[in-house]
């Protein structure tokens, strides 16, 4: 590693903290919060978060676990690949660019697969029959459902991962802007890991990151349910700028400490579904 990124990573402060929490509605009616999260920091400052929206339809009735297993599995994958290119930041950057909407992604429906399939049969569900009075492995898939957000920051460079709906924004003093615009479908259908070959509906994108950059700035990856909570982009824009200045002006434990019950009130007053918000916040160098 350069001396100079060896400098900047020890100046550097960043902090990780999210919450998930139970819509209003499901409160209301009795089902549980589908979302979930997960973060990892590894001992090169390297940051891997993941976002996870299980689908919470009756066709879905286990996408709780569906989300779940999604989050650990952008995790458990991307950590292996920090660590199998520990020192060798190029050859990664290089292999994610390549790979990234490809082998990355078939990867991580593959695995996500597995495990469901795995569960499934260690909870004693009955596998529905298909054809021929084959055993149906789509149909159990569906019935797990989820999304998938993933980012993973080094000083180096920002990989991000999506698929299905959901939000990951960037904020600084430059405004507020998606690190990677999700392939939109119209209404409430969403593209789902539950799917065939859903890796093909993944979308990556990979950028070094500048000496240079602008901080503090601000990472987040959001449930479509903060969104949705909001009449229009701009709203939600507005909201993930007042995170940023809030954390500015108050300091990460003052917005962690609160960030539950604010979701729980944006989620009461909006869409009614799960919201699930996880920052990354980094600050310039100390003084």
């Amino acid at each position: 590693m350069h001396l100079r990124m060896m400098e900047r990573m020890l100046h550097m402060i960043r902090s990780v903290f999210g919450e998930s929490v139970q819509g209003a509605s499901h409160i209301r009616s009795g089902r549980e919060c589908q979302d979930s999260l997960k973060k990892v920091i590894k001992d090169s400052g390297a940051v891997i978060l993941a976002v996870a929206d299980g689908h919470g339809s009756d066709s879905c009735p286990y996408s709780k676990a569906g989300s779940f297993a999604a989050v650990n599995v952008f995790c458990k994958i991307m950590g292996e690949y920090l660590e199998t290119y520990a020192g060798q930041q190029e050859m990664l950057f290089t292999l994610l660019k390549r790979e990234g909407d490809t082998k990355i992604a078939q990867e991580i429906d593959a695995e996500w697969k597995r495990r469901i399939l795995r569960l499934h049969a260690r909870c004693k569900r009955e596998i529905p029959l298909g054809e021929g009075q084959n055993k149906d492995r789509e149909a159990v898939y569906k019935l797990y459902g989820s999304t998938l957000l993933g980012l993973v920051i080094t000083e180096e460079f920002l990989f991000a991962f999506q698929l299905g709906d959901g939000d990951i924004v960037k904020v600084s003093e430059d405004g507020v802007y998606s690190v990677i615009e999700p392939d939109k479908i119209l209404g409430t259908e969403t593209h789902s890991l539950s799917k065939t070959e859903s890796w093909k509906k993944a979308i990556t994108l990979i950028r070094k990151r500048e000496e240079t950059e602008q901080r503090p700035v601000m990472y987040m990856l959001s449930s479509d349910g903060l969104a949705n909570s909001y009449k229009n982009d701009e709203e939600f824009k507005k909201t993930c700028m007042d995170y940023y200045v809030l954390l500015k002006e108050h300091g990460v434990k003052a917005v962690s400490d609160h960030l539950k019950i604010w979701l729980q009130e944006t989620s009461e007053m909006g869409c009614g579904d799960d919201i699930t918000a996880l920052f990354a916040y980094e600050t310039g160098q100390e003084s």
